[in-house]
């Protein structure tokens, strides 16, 4: 599976272009990335379905603006859905941060198959660090799309609103570590890792 990534915003983060036997999926909408979509347009990029890891500000900036501009549908978890839709959201919880809304067109949970235009992922909910946090992994590229749960050297927070630091430890050593040491993780922040490094040598989780 051939990726592109993109780090865009204030805090850095990741998302990641998969291009899928039926078009281009985007992994998570940092601010920048619907600029630096348009200017993959001329490489021949049919954006068709934008998906998201969870609902954190830095991980949905351009959300509104790509599925205006490319008009792609876009797929979350259900508790993800009003992070997205309610320009007050962050706001509720004191930040002074706000998004232009958009509406999710379908909603993820937790599968061990689902295909996105042709492209099979084992959708894993790791809550913790987010509520409704999605991890995707191709199995046939030995491949997941990890969010903000496991980071190489690191783990994502558990100290805002709704996180809890048992439910990401406990995700992260059962569900993500059995899918093999040879998984690459793209993760939301930083360069990627393998699992095997991480289950070996990962302070917070090894």
């Amino acid at each position: 599976m051939k990726y592109e990534a993109f780090c865009g915003g204030v805090f850095e983060t990741n998302c990641y272009l998969v291009g899928a036997p039926d078009g281009s999926i985007l992994f998570d909408a940092p601010q920048g990335a619907c600029d630096w979509l348009e200017s993959s347009r001329g490489r021949g990029i049919d954006l068709k379905l934008l998906l998201l890891t969870h609902g954190h500000i830095d991980h949905v900036q351009d959300v509104a603006k790509i599925k205006e501009r490319f008009g792609c549908q876009i797929g979350c978890h259900p508790l993800t859905a009003p992070m997205i839709s309610d320009r007050e959201f962050f706001r509720n919880f004191g930040f002074e941060l706000e998004i232009e809304p958009a509406t999710a067109d379908f909603f993820i949970e937790e599968t061990p198959s689902r295909t996105f235009l042709g492209a099979e992922f084992q959708v894993l909910e790791v809550p913790g660090h987010c509520p409704g946090s999605l991890c995707f992994f191709s199995r046939a590229d030995n491949l997941l799309i990890g969010g903000d749960v496991l980071f190489a050297g690191g783990v994502g927070r558990w100290d805002l609103p709704g996180g809890d630091v048992d439910l990401l430890f406990s995700g992260i050593r059962e569900k993500l570590f059995p899918l093999g040491d040879a998984v690459t993780v793209l993760p939301g922040h930083g360069p990627p890792t393998k699992i095997g490094t991480e289950r070996q040598t990962n302070p917070f989780v090894s």
